[in-house]
């Protein structure tokens, strides 16, 4: 069977081969709308000023932001960090933590837990996958719902976050990624820097 599309139609995967996202572990996330229309808002910018720049939420926008809040109460292994809905994607930073401890578990901050697992098969509801599947559709059943016009980039881009000095330059990077707005749209090149 492989050899009937000789890979033609394969498209290649962005994830980091061998690793086992389901492990714990803290994923610098993005997520697109399609095309990158700005079904979420739009960003508004009072009296000029890019630093205080915020987004104003569309009804799906808020959606969104209230799904991605809620994704610890399907999935109880993970935590949520820092979070930025913008008009056409939003950033956020998942904490899986499966120990059950209080807090986030010396393996889930140590860069140890980045070494390269063989994949197994295990539980597909508590891998990143499943949790951002989970996401997305939640989101897109209220838009059909709501009779809404909204779609999906297919995917998601993911980063595995190593350090404390990583995490913190992330978080930052969230935040304040609606000063970077007007640039970041004209240049789409941007956007994952």
């Amino acid at each position: 069977m492989p050899e009937l599309y000789q890979d033609k139609y394969r498209i290649p995967s962005t994830r980091l081969s061998g690793y086992n996202y389901g492990q714990n572990g803290m994923y610098f996330i993005t997520v697109c709308a399609q095309n990158r229309q700005p079904y979420f808002g739009n960003i508004e910018v009072p009296n000029g000023d890019w630093n205080s720049s915020f987004l104003q939420p569309t009804e799906i926008g808020k959606y969104a932001a209230k799904c991605w809040a809620a994704i610890p109460h399907f999935a109880s292994f993970v935590e949520l960090d820092a979070f930025i809905l913008m008009p056409d994607h939003l950033h956020g930073i998942l904490i899986f933590d499966k120990d059950g401890v209080d807090g986030v578990s010396e393996e889930t901050r140590s860069v140890a837990s980045l070494e390269v697992y063989e994949n197994r098969f295990g539980p597909q509801s508590q891998n990143l996958a499943s949790v951002l599947r989970g996401f997305k559709s939640a989101v897109t059943t209220f838009a059909r719902h709501q009779e809404i016009e909204f779609q999906w980039q297919a995917r998601f881009h993911e980063r595995i976050i190593r350090n404390q000095n990583e995490l913190e330059r992330i978080q930052n990077y969230i935040v304040t990624n609606p000063r970077r707005w007007e640039s970041e749209y004209d240049n789409g090149e941007g956007l994952y820097r």
